[in-house]
């Protein structure tokens, strides 16, 4: 098949990335020796055959301890359409931050060095970035047309951690960690600035600040095969994305109700149910938190010593949250009785879902399902005891005090 697409060769001592470009998609690489020429090769035929635009492939190795960079320089110098960088540290964020802010493309790009992604998926993705009718394109492995090969454990955790996104953040993309995304460069450089995060969670982010910004976001569903061989450290990635949640959506929880000093307070009844519709919200975030983190660590440290880790993580956020929303509503809190409470609640927490994780073992003691609709059953009951000693003992309204101010002499 003849070449499609005719990519202009630098002159001696000029970047390949400062030559006339349509597309720079940008690879993060670490510790990839074994299999970078081989993919990148791939890679490059793809553009060469079946892509109709001119794109770089760029290389970005991030502080590898193995032969990566010199190899990426390698296919520098004798392959027409790669470059290659280096950076002094790891980071997906990092690498895609530093590429992306310093490209010249008019449409910027990146893509998982495995290639789990079908390419087929690349044209449909930046096509509607080059004529100018999106802003921000991701490649999704939930929606409707996406054709996924992976584990159970890994499905799981993919989809509570976007219904997490949807919850917390309310998230309209479907898919926010899939390594398949391309935006206008000049969408690019208005995000950059304002995404803080410099890893994994970099992705979630960048998307949910591109949503806030009122960017125009556009889905394609691929055909994505798990590698069995990736460096995704999943205990790691998953408090990383936690706490990354809790960091953008906490602002938002900051913005839930705002009174002037001098504004009478609501009622006793109201505050009540808003205090259950807000507790409603943060518990559904936290019970899929929760099993996130439970069906990460479960391989790790067993179906009880997951279930400790996860409830600690969660009975801290659920504190903290539910601290905030009560200053927020009713200006004030028992703060001395904080660290009792935390403690009494990660207890009881911990003794039901342990009950629970009893009697799924005595039905089946590998069952992931079973184990979790049991710990899920139990997490609820333990919510409902925690509103009811929240509300009585931490967050209980007190009632108004009229001042009347003084009338002056006349």
């Amino acid at each position: 098949m003849a070449d499609m697409t005719v990519l202009a060769l630098p002159q001696p001592g000029v970047s390949p990335r400062q030559v006339p470009l349509d597309v720079e998609i940008v690879v993060p690489v670490y510790n990839e020796a074994p299999h970078l020429t081989e993919r990148i090769t791939e890679l490059r035929r793809f553009l060469d055959h079946s892509f109709p635009f001119r794109a770089l492939v760029t290389v970005v190795d991030n502080a590898s301890t193995d032969t990566t960079f010199a190899l990426a320089t390698e296919l520098a110098d004798t392959t027409p359409g790669v470059a290659a960088m280096h950076l002094p540290r790891k980071g997906r964020g990092y690498a895609l931050r530093s590429a992306w802010s310093t490209s010249t493309a008019p449409v910027v790009a990146y893509m998982d060095v495995d290639l789990s992604t079908s390419l087929s998926a690349l044209l449909p993705l930046v096509a509607p970035l080059l004529s100018g009718q999106r802003d921000v394109a991701i490649g999704t492995r939930l929606a409707r047309g996406a054709h996924v090969v992976r584990g159970p454990k890994r499905e799981l955790i993919s989809r509570a951690y976007n219904l997490l996104l949807k919850l917390s953040v309310r998230g309209r993309f479907s898919d926010a960690q899939c390594g398949f995304k391309a935006l206008r460069r000049e969408a690019a450089l208005q995000l950059l600035p304002l995404v803080k995060d410099d890893e994994w969670f970099f992705d979630t982010e960048l998307l949910v600040t591109a949503e806030r910004l009122g960017l125009r976001i556009s889905e394609v569903p691929v055909d994505w095969v798990d590698d069995p061989d990736s460096r995704v450290q999943i205990f790691r990635t998953a408090i990383s994305d936690l706490r990354g949640v809790w960091r953008i959506s906490h602002g938002q929880a900051r913005r839930l109700t705002h009174r002037n000093a001098g504004e009478p307070g609501p009622a006793i009844d109201q505050v009540a149910a808003e205090q259950l519709l807000r507790f409603a919200g943060v518990g559904a975030i936290s019970t899929l938190g929760y099993l996130f983190l439970f069906i990460a660590w479960r391989p790790i440290a067993g179906s009880f010593g997951a279930n400790a880790l996860a409830l600690a993580i969660c009975t801290l956020f659920n504190t903290a949250v539910h601290r905030e929303l009560a200053h927020n509503m009713q200006g004030s809190t028992h703060q001395g009785r904080f660290a009792g409470v935390t403690a009494g609640l990660f207890l009881i927490s911990v003794a039901l879902t342990s009950l629970a994780l009893v009697a799924a073992h005595a039905i089946s003691a590998t069952s992931l399902p079973i184990a979790l609709v049991a710990v899920t059953m139990a997490n609820a009951a333990a919510a409902v005891l925690r509103f009811a000693i929240l509300r009585a003992w931490v967050f209980r309204p007190v009632a108004a005090v009229a001042i009347t101010a003084p009338e002056k002499s006349s």
